[in-house]
């Protein structure tokens, strides 16, 4: 099932270059200590850990230092960002390593060297990793890139144990609604990707077998002065990657009336805003209730009484 035209080829292109990404990441580390918030409300000890999108691994350490005994892997469809990843990692472990190297415990410092062996180029819906392999997928603002959520999902549920955990953040339909409010006096071409709502998400993670999945939805707004700083923030987010986008330039004309449709949001302080919807999920992979024959499987609590 496609949620959009999204051509993944044009998304390891728009990610090709980490340089230019790193202008949005201030919010994907706000969305990613969030994320955070919300794990420790779960009690889980995983041995290994899945980044799906780690980009260039910023989260990977914040995993690291939650979970000190574990190996986190990570995994990107783009070649460019794992380099970033792998650099960060080795920069990291050189100085700071070195530093810590008589404090560290053990368990710790086999994680931190073995964290340059975790890192794989790879589609999502098509992880080199064997069934059961992780306890923990993770991934931040990452999903919407994909055109097909469903076989994501079907994925992640793969290679995740029994009772294993998934927690992802994606953005959802309300994101840069004002950017397409701003274009839709120019022409009728899509200019965003059309996100899932988290309610659909629901049902797909039902649908690929995971267990009492929780969504939840908030709106973040930013605001800015320049609208030229405000396209650079969107395109710095990986811009548009649908196969039906705009292929030519914009003309002159064309950007001042784009320019004019912002100026007609500002509020009364003259700034323009830009929405965020983030979409929040979690779900545990169920024990299985039936054997690989066919046949169902009972569990018997000895402990409790039967009734009279």
């Amino acid at each position: 099932m496609l949620s959009a035209p999204i051509d993944q080829k044009t998304v390891r292109q728009l990610f090709a270059r980490p340089e230019k990404i790193l202008g949005s990441d201030f919010l994907r580390r706000e969305i990613a200590g969030r994320m955070r918030e919300k794990l420790e409300l779960v009690k889980i000890q995983p041995e290994r850990v899945l980044d799906a999108g780690c980009g260039d691994g910023a989260d990977l350490a914040h995993l690291q230092k939650i979970f000190a005994g574990a190996h986190v892997l990570g995994a990107d469809a783009s070649p460019q960002m794992l380099a970033a990843a792998l650099q960060n990692q080795r920069v990291a472990g050189s100085s700071v390593g070195r530093l810590l190297a008589k404090w560290t415990p053990p368990a710790l410092a086999r994680s931190l060297r073995s964290q340059n062996e975790g890192l794989a180029c790879a589609d999502f819906a098509r992880l080199p990793l064997a069934a059961n392999a992780v306890d923990l997928v993770w991934s931040n603002l990452a999903l919407h890139w994909h055109p097909q959520p469903d076989l994501v999902f079907a994925e992640w549920r793969r290679v995740l144990r029994t009772e294993g955990l998934l927690m992802f953040s994606c953005f959802g339909p309300d994101t840069l609604i004002e950017l397409r409010q701003a274009f839709a006096g120019i022409d009728e071409l899509p200019h965003t990707i059309p996100f899932v709502d988290m309610h659909d998400f629901g049902d797909m993670l039902v649908n690929a077998g995971f267990s009492t999945p929780v969504m939840d939805m908030e709106k973040i707004t930013l605001t800015y002065d320049a609208i030229d700083k405000l396209i650079a923030d969107v395109r710095a987010l990986g811009g548009n990657p649908l196969l039906t986008r705009r292929t030519g330039l914009m003309g002159r004309r064309a950007w001042q009336k784009l320019c004019d449709a912002f100026d007609k949001m500002r509020s009364a302080d003259n700034r323009v805003p830009l929405t965020f919807e983030i979409v929040y999920g979690h779900a545990f992979r169920p024990a299985p209730k039936k054997i690989s024959s066919g046949e169902a499987i009972i569990r018997l609590d000895l402990h409790k009484k039967p009734p009279p």
